[in-house]
């Protein structure tokens, strides 16, 4: 690290946070796993190998803190966000979610109207979802020293097979869910008074529903049909694909063409000289899928309306080992590079 303060690139999903967690937080904890997967695979979630539960389950625990700013942003506020990312980071590992805590940090002179109104919709989104939140804490705090709400979420599910970011195998297909950028373009056109007139909003949604019948796809000879699973929201889809890339040692290529994008994003993205590939997402997932079982895996999205914009966007390839390319529609090509930090901040 450059530095020797923190900045708003520690937390926003690109290589300063990955050094930042890599040279402090890895290297100061020494107790880092309770299962098979723990926190220095630096997945969605870790697992916790539980006896007396059955042979080959293990319970999955996530957590999540929500800086976003305003609360409030077109069709929903960060009340829907921080559930549904809880549930989606518990649903990208393979896991059921069995429930949720709420921890909630709040300035003074917040409004109680406003106050109640996201509870009620954590309260909406987590019923979406038939997951309970069953505890949680309060906190307040002198009104200069938080500028706005703050929730942190922990989601508990269990799984008899985890999916992991790092089991791209070459060959695979790689999918994602429904259009790139939505939420990130979304609240800063309104926190910035953008009018690109449109009527794009946040995509936060929770995918377990989306998710689920997947996970019971299996080829002939029994192994998952989904070998693959990361939700790209701090960094995009540019850091997401290029963690699943390194931590599976495969190459990416993705088909610019072929990724789906609402014509406002392009627009706003182009106008602003912003890449769609490094704006956060809050209800999409990408998913690496065996060859041969794509187009089922789409059918199957489809039919959900999460997933009714889900598209092939590329393959896994042996070359270029931990990159992603992504191929332009005139045969040329370019790295996707990692994000250094998040190009609009406080957006989750």
């Amino acid at each position: 690290m450059k530095s020797n303060t923190i900045s708003l690139e520690h937390g926003a999903g690109g290589e300063v946070m990955q050094a930042l967690i890599g040279e402090i937080i890895l290297k100061n904890f020494h107790n880092k796993s309770a299962g098979s997967i723990g926190l220095e695979c630096l997945d969605d979630g870790s697992t916790v190998r539980l006896e007396g539960l059955d042979t080959g389950c293990e319970l999955v625990l996530t957590t999540d803190s929500h800086v976003i700013t305003p609360a409030f942003f077109p069709n929903t506020n960060i009340g829907r966000l921080a559930v549904a990312g809880t549930i989606n980071d518990l649903t990208v590992m393979g896991a059921k979610p069995l429930a949720l805590t709420c921890a909630v940090v709040v300035p003074e002179g917040f409004p109680l109207t406003e106050f109640e109104e996201i509870i009620k919709t954590m309260d909406e989104t987590a019923a979406e979802a038939g997951v309970p939140i069953i505890t949680g804490d309060t906190k307040t705090v002198e009104k200069a020293a938080l500028d706005s709400i703050i929730l942190n979420t922990a989601g508990l599910g269990i799984t008899d097979s985890p999916v992991r970011d790092s089991g791209l195998q070459v060959g695979d297909k790689i999918l994602v869910t429904g259009t790139i950028g939505d939420h990130g373009i979304s609240l800063m056109a309104h926190r910035e008074g953008f009018d690109f007139d449109t009527d794009l909003v946040s995509d936060s949604a929770p995918l377990w529903k989306l998710i689920e019948p997947l996970l019971k796809l299996k080829t002939l000879d029994g192994k998952p049909v989904i070998t693959a699973m990361k939700d790209p929201t701090r960094g995009g889809l540019a850091n997401a694909l290029n963690e699943m890339a390194e931590k599976s040692g495969t190459g990416i290529l993705i088909e610019e063409d072929w990724i789906p994008f609402k014509p406002a994003v392009s627009a706003a993205c182009e106008m602003l000289g912003l890449d769609p590939l490094e704006v956060a997402n809050e209800g999409k997932a990408v998913i690496g899928v065996r060859s041969g079982f794509e187009e089922e895996v789409l059918s199957i999205l489809r039919q959900h309306p999460y997933g009714r914009d889900a598209a092939v966007i590329g393959e896994v390839t042996p070359d270029n080992k931990g990159e992603v390319i992504l191929r332009n529609r005139f045969g040329g090509m370019r790295y996707v590079d990692i994000p250094a930090g998040d190009p609009i901040p406080r957006v989750c």
